[in-house]
């Protein structure tokens, strides 16, 4: 979408960001270097997850994925989705996504970010504190995915999903907003900003369509509602 290009990654986090294999290390070179310290007090720039497909692509998708009942969570763990795994040096997916989605990042010897400024995308909030307010938020949420069929993959594909930083499934939002979520799908929690709802139906579709994830009936309803927010 043109009008949120200034929304999206800078071309040089992007070559920063993008590996061959989302999970496997890279060379020590491919760290990107800490981000100059700016006050806290600077404008949030909006940075978001990478950019779903278009509406009109992702209502093909949508209306291309199964209709099912929920699987039972009998079963479930978070361990069974490891997250969190190394990128690269001593950087982790929830470090590269926290350097990735905010302004002004400043990062310690351990890559911890430990400064910078957050915009959340789901209710508006800004943060400064990245260790107590803001959280890396799954779109698709790790047991979401489970009841949608999660349950019959292999460790190593859920390591993949839960730690996936070429689709849209990863995002630096309010602790708030993420702990309000839940694994809760769109038919049962859909974000504060209206004005995201696009962008956010588009991720959870596509993310669903990827990796051939089943929806619910409901779920269905509210995603076409949620895309017709999106302009013509």
């Amino acid at each position: 979408m043109a009008s949120r290009s200034w929304w999206r990654l800078t071309a040089t986090a992007v070559l920063s960001l993008s590996l061959a294999t989302p999970l496997a290390a890279s060379p020590a070179t491919a760290a990107p270097p800490p981000a100059a310290h700016h006050p806290a007090t600077a404008s949030a720039v909006r940075r978001d997850l990478p950019e779903p497909p278009p509406a009109e692509v992702v209502r093909k998708e949508l209306d291309d994925l199964t209709v099912a009942a929920p699987h039972p969570m009998t079963g479930y763990s978070r361990s069974k989705f490891p997250h969190w795994v190394t990128q690269y040096g001593t950087c982790d997916t929830r470090e590269v996504v926290l350097a990735r989605d905010g302004q002004d990042v400043v990062r310690d010897e351990q890559c911890r970010a430990v400064s910078g400024i957050w915009y959340s995308a789901y209710d508006g909030k800004v943060a400064t504190r990245p260790s107590t307010e803001v959280d890396i938020d799954h779109v698709v949420p790790l047991a979401n995915g489970w009841r949608s069929g999660a349950d019959e993959w292999t460790t190593a594909k859920r390591r993949q999903f839960a730690n996936d930083l070429t689709n849209p499934q990863l995002i630096a939002v309010s602790a708030s907003s993420n702990r309000q979520k839940g694994d809760q799908s769109p038919d049962q929690w859909a974000p504060p900003l209206r004005s995201y709802w696009c962008t956010y139906a588009r991720a959870w579709t596509h993310v669903k369509f990827v990796y051939a994830l089943n929806i619910t009936e409901p779920e269905k309803a509210k995603l076409g509602e949620m895309l017709d927010t999106c302009p013509a």
